[in-house]
């Protein structure tokens, strides 16, 4: 455990240092410190996933706090790996991408600090095992988080999204305080060791606890419907920042329901089927949206939602398995969502490397105004490409593994004789694959608009790809990992495995997850074989060395198409959307052709989420007409306040003098 602490200490240091050195040091330091902290960091977690022997260490804090011990089990081992290698990823793409604001002479000081302070304080959330500390390292994350989406605090839109994001944070944290009352009233302790053992056999206590700690993580991870912080927060915040926090800090929600879940054992049937439908939602609702999205960071961040999504279904799948006793359904469920988060961090850090690479370089994100990148930015075109492979969940890519065990646990627990479980698991196998499919649809149309055909704008027209080393770098590891981990699954799968153990035990779910890493060497062995045959095909090609003519395609008499003949984004999903539109607010903005030639003329449709529209507005209005029948209070009269304090104190000592005696 010295070497977590010693990785800790580095990354504080880096937080440090990187105030004080030259702005174009900056983010140097920050990528050498990140890197020495996640290399220290990967021997101790790599150690423990091997060997599933936990380390801990007790450290005496304060009075308040006492013992505090720090564990890193299999659990807590898995995610740090994530996290240390996806944020060092970000800091190094973060030299390339913030080298214009820092030629524009803007200070990143704060920017970088509170850069090292996120990476360190998921770290921490992830290993301390006291309620009090977990709140306080929670919250700095949380903060640290906030700071860094704001970093254009200039625009209105950004400050609107930072601090709506503060207000979920804030929310969330309350029901996590509450599950943490009640653990510790019922265990008289603040040590997550205690608080399994006041949890068993009282299933009431276990069914609130978790609900409780479900809402509040749940808010952090993005579940509908506590989502609507996390498609205005991603879009606000540096692409490096919306890389971390979409790949790696969410899942620190997930980190806390699995944890808690510990606590609970063995899950109620209730609350194993209210995950399951939450989960499926989440998916099908993140996205449906996603594909209505035309800013580009925005509809990464709906699809955010729908891998959440993903990683629930894995997770009450292997809880269903749990309550019904079926160990085959429980390791599969749980091996597939655990490694879904592993795969998520990777494609979706990499899908936002690519876009911020073409805002960088464009200045949009609106995938409308982009077109025929693919020539001038081929790196990147390719790079978004393999990302929108693997996020569809399509071989040989990293996305079909994971969804193939949990459509495995899904189809193994199918056959049960429990009626209820087979009718929720036969909709949770069409809504995945309702999700894959619409997936598809959109990245199609994401990667078709903003790489192919021409350009509609001069946004787009005037594009080179001359975007920093160190920003393709990145991107290239990424996409190699998910290529990697799709065509050899049995190398990576024990690191799924072995937290996953720590929910399905016995002789049987031993059984189970050596089928399953069997399961995975044949899978590879496959893949293998399907991309030894498309190599043999290209060589055949290439030996050939026959090329195709290209030829003006025929168009009617007319050979010089331009962009307004060209799919748009909302042509091109139109017809699907048009089939679904009571899911949806659709807000339409024309201008009319006053003439027979009109000089301009144009129609966009814009989406509006129903929960943001019917539900979140109409709160946020009521709650700001409630609050301004107080404005008069804040009168400015010093006088006034006092006397606001006088009066509260002597209420307080009335209250306790009736009450005390």
């Amino acid at each position: 455990m010295k070497i977590y602490f010693l990785s800790l200490g580095i990354l504080l240091l880096g937080a440090l240092l990187s105030v004080v050195v030259k702005e174009h040091w900056k983010f140097k330091v920050c990528s050498v410190f990140s890197f020495l902290s996640a290399i220290t960091m990967l021997l101790p977690a790599a150690a423990v996933l091997l060997s599933g022997v936990p380390l801990s260490k007790t450290i005496y804090m304060s009075p308040v706090l006492g013992d505090v011990s720090f564990v890193i089990d299999p659990l807590s081992a898995f995610f740090l790996i994530v996290i240390s290698i996806m944020s060092f990823l970000g800091t190094v793409y973060a030299n390339g991408y913030m080298k214009p604001y820092l030629d524009k002479g803007m200070n990143t000081s704060s920017h970088c600090f509170f850069l090292m302070m996120l990476i360190a304080s998921m770290l921490a959330v992830v290993t301390v095992q006291n309620a009090l500390f977990f709140l306080i390292v929670w919250e700095l994350m949380s903060l640290s988080s906030f700071f860094l989406v704001i970093f254009e605090g200039e625009k209105k839109e950004v400050i609107s999204a930072g601090i709506k994001y503060l207000v979920y944070m804030h929310l969330s944290v309350i029901f996590i305080i509450a599950a943490f009352v009640l653990l510790n009233l019922h265990s008289d302790s603040l040590n997550f060791a205690d608080f399994r053992a006041a949890l068993q056999g009282n299933v009431l206590l276990s069914n609130i606890v978790f609900f409780l700690a479900f809402v509040g993580f749940g808010i952090k991870a993005g579940f509908v419907p506590f989502h609507n912080w996390l498609p205005d927060a991603h879009p606000a915040a540096p692409t490096h920042v919306s890389g971390i926090m979409s790949g790696v800090m969410i899942k620190t929600g997930i980190y806390g329901i699995l944890r808690v879940l510990l606590f609970v054992g063995t899950p109620s049937k209730f609350i194993s089927y209210l995950v399951l439908v939450v989960a499926v939602v989440s998916a099908l609702y993140g996205v449906l949206y996603a594909i209505t999205q035309h800013d580009i960071k925005r509809l990464l961040a709906y699809h955010s939602i729908e891998n959440i999504g993903i990683i629930g279904i894995g997770i009450a799948v292997g809880m269903l398995g749990l309550a019904y006793g079926k160990p085959i359904v429980a390791a599969l469920g749980f091996a597939g969502g655990i490694l879904h988060i592993l795969n998520h961090s990777i494609f979706k850090e990499l899908l936002f490397f690519a876009a911020g690479s073409a805002y960088l370089k464009s200045h949009t994100r609106n995938i409308e105004a982009l077109g025929g990148l693919i020539k001038p930015m081929p790196y990147t075109a390719l790079m978004f490409i393999i990302g929108s492979v693997a996020i569809c969940g399509l071989p040989p890519f990293n996305g079909f593994i994971s969804e193939f065990l949990i459509y495995a646990g899904m189809i193994a627990g199918v056959p049960s004789s429990e009626i209820n479980l087979f009718i929720a698991l036969i909709f949770a196998v069409a809504g995945l694959a309702m999700v894959g499919t619409m997936a598809i649809l959109c990245f199609t149309k994401a990667s078709g608009i903003m790489f192919l055909g021409s350009p509609r704008t001069e946004h787009a027209a005037n594009v080179k790809e001359d975007v920093s080393k160190v920003m393709l770098i990145p991107m290239g590891i990424l996409a190699l990992a998910t290529l990697a981990i799709g065509m050899f699954p049995h190398y990576i799968i024990g690191g799924a495995v072995m937290p996953a153990s720590m929910f399905v035990r016995g002789e049987d779910a031993y059984a189970v997850f050596s089928s399953i890493v069997g399961m995975m060497g044949t899978l590879s062995f496959y893949f293998f074989i399907f991309f030894m045959i498309i190599l043999v095909l290209f060589a055949i090609r290439a030996k050939l060395g026959r090329k195709a003519e290209v030829h003006t395609t025929w168009g009617c008499g007319y050979d010089r198409p331009n962009a307004h003949m060209q799919y748009t984004a909302s042509s091109y999903a139109d017809l699907f959307i048009s089939t679904l539109k009571p899911l949806f607010k659709r807000v339409a903005h024309i201008k009319k052709p006053k003439d027979l030639f009109p000089k301009e003329a144009y129609y966009e449709l814009e989406i509006e989420d129903i929960e943001e529209a019917y539900i979140v507005k109409p709160l946020v209005m009521w709650d700001e007409k409630l609050l301004a029948k107080f404005e008069r209070i804040q009168s400015g009269n010093i006088q006034q306040y006092i006397l606001f304090g006088l009066v509260f104190l002597i209420a307080a000592i009335i209250c306790m003098i009736y009450f005390g005696g």
